[in-house]
């Protein structure tokens, strides 16, 4: 198939306030071709896309499509465009089905005849490879279900360029390989796609060429099949750049957690953590890996007192350097009285904005929260958090206009230096972070990965939720596989596999899986 160019952008440039998110850019965006949008965490790549879905507005610059000069002004400009967007956070209601939520906002003539939009949705759906059910309630669907709903949409309202913000950062490898074979049927079908995404291994497995971006400038593309996952990473860091995890041994390493008998139960009754029981050890990094929703985000919140847990349950915390006394019990305490017990945890949640940080605020006001209470009355000490905030934006990098700027306007990576940041700057023993790199590009995260190695090294008991396998190989020291709730095995890293690993995600093993 001859490729024809399906957007043109000429001298793209959009600003907030003194920060250049996107500085005159100018490429290409061609049909019958999925192009992979790279770059470092803040270097624009979201911003870019926004403005063709409608969402932001260039400052200057200019847009075609099919050759022809375009204002989008809104999302409705870019559908009439052909243009649609899947986000990372979906905008789906919950009490509708996948029609009902595919069909919203449509304007139509007459009542709306939810039988025909089923079966457009189920014609569109055996032509590229999805599987939907159109009755079937938002609130009951997987996340990948969820992710589908949104892509039907796009193109039940006849998008022919598909923009998707990094898909599959919550997805299973197996749901990714779904998702990527689907991309593929769009792609033969003449569609244009752009994947945002920091895993290096889809950009080779799913994309034809490769365009990059640094600090909101465009570099330059290639060909996917003339490129390799090194060169591209010192593309986008503009240096060489080295994509090895160092991983010292332990030194002495002592029990810092001990937890027994762990299980919990969801608001609705459902069982998340079924007699969940392991050591996390000072001077170690032990990683959680299973499939999503397989327990992991309750395991951590019961640690940090945010979840009920079952009677008959233990956490026994043990400070460092008292390793001979009894310990704390955090059974049954809130989080304020886990830390005036003297227990010094840090948590870094899977949810940056709605857990971890108050997005309104700046960074001063986001390290002020873990500090606020050791003031007096009204008055509250801020310059340790001013100095704490600058101190996190020059080591970690965080790019922000300034540290009183609202954290939720920041790109998703620099959202989460700021927490990794704070989180790690109050010395704790014991360090826990869910999904710590999601959405993070690669040399922040291996930044995360040093970080979290120098805590342990430290002698702090680094406990880390990771969902991608190879690098829970290479960083970790231990892993502890959660399946349906359960633990299936606790295995040495340096000495599993990425099948063993696997195995014991997809399925309850009792034998051979100590380590």
């Amino acid at each position: 198939m001859e490729q024809s160019n399906a957007i043109q952008l000429k001298g793209i440039t959009k600003r907030f306030g003194k920060v250049v998110a996107n500085d005159h850019i100018s490429m290409e965006i061609r049909r019958g071709e999925v192009l992979s949008l790279l770059g470092e965490n803040g270097s624009g790549k979201t911003t870019l896309m926004n403005m063709l879905s409608g969402i932001y507005f260039p400052d200057e610059g200019e847009i075609l499509v099919n050759g022809e000069p375009v204002t989008i002004a809104s999302p409705k400009d870019a559908f009439a465009c052909g243009i649609g967007m899947i986000h990372q956070h979906f905008k789906l209601v919950d009490v509708f089905t996948a029609a009902e939520n595919i069909v919203l906002g449509l304007e139509s003539e007459g009542k709306l005849n939810l039988k025909e939009a089923a079966a457009r949705i189920r014609e569109i759906s055996e032509k590229y490879g999805f599987s939907i059910d159109p009755n079937k309630k938002v609130y009951d669907m997987s996340v990948s279900e969820k992710q589908t709903v949104e892509i039907v949409k796009v193109l039940y309202r006849g998008a022919d360029i598909l923009i998707l913000d990094e898909p599959t950062a919550v997805l299973t490898p197996q749901e990714t390989d779904r998702l990527f074979a689907v991309m593929r049927n769009m792609r033969e079908d003449g569609k244009a796609l752009v994947i945002i995404t920091h895993k290096l291994h889809e950009v080779m497995d799913v994309s034809d060429r490769v365009a990059v971006l640094r600090k909101g400038q465009y570099i330059g593309d290639v060909a996917t099949k003339d490129t390799n996952p090194q060169k591209l990473t010192d593309m986008m860091v503009g240096r060489a750049t080295t994509l090895n995890i160092d991983r010292p041994d332990p030194v002495n390493p002592v029990p810092r957690l001990e937890v027994s008998n762990l299980t919990v139960f969801d608001n609705l009754g459902v069982k998340r953590l079924d007699n969940v029981s392991f050591t996390a050890m000072g001077g170690e990094i032990l990683g959680i890996a299973g499939i999503a929703g397989s327990g992991q985000k309750e395991l951590l919140e019961s640690v940090a007192g945010l979840q009920h847990v079952q009677s008959g349950a233990s956490i026994r915390y043990t400070a460092m350097g008292e390793e001979h006394r009894d310990g704390v019990e955090l059974v049954g305490k809130t989080p304020l009285q886990i830390k005036q017990s003297g227990v010094s945890l840090a948590f870094v949640p899977e949810d940056r904005l709605g857990m971890g940080l108050v997005g309104s605020l700046g960074m001063t006001g986001n390290m002020l929260l873990r500090s606020y209470r050791n003031g007096k009355g009204f008055f509250t000490d801020r310059k340790k958090p001013e100095q704490l905030a600058e101190t996190v934006m020059e080591e970690l990098e965080v790019v922000t206009p300034s540290t009183s700027f609202p954290v939720r306007r920041l790109s998703g990576g620099n959202v989460q230096k700021v927490l990794v940041g704070r989180e790690i700057a109050q010395e704790p023993s014991v360090l826990m972070t869910a999904y710590a790199v999601r959405g993070l590009d690669i040399n922040t995260s291996y930044t995360i990965y040093n970080l979290l190695t120098e805590q342990k090294m430290k002698g702090v008991a680094v406990i880390y939720v990771g969902e991608d396998l190879d690098v829970l190989l290479e960083l970790c020291d231990r892993i502890l596989v959660l399946c349906g709730g359960q633990v299936s095995g606790i295995v040495d890293a340096r000495k599993t596999t990425k099948e063993e690993v696997g195995l014991l995600m997809t399925r309850f093993q009792k034998e051979g899986s100590k380590a």
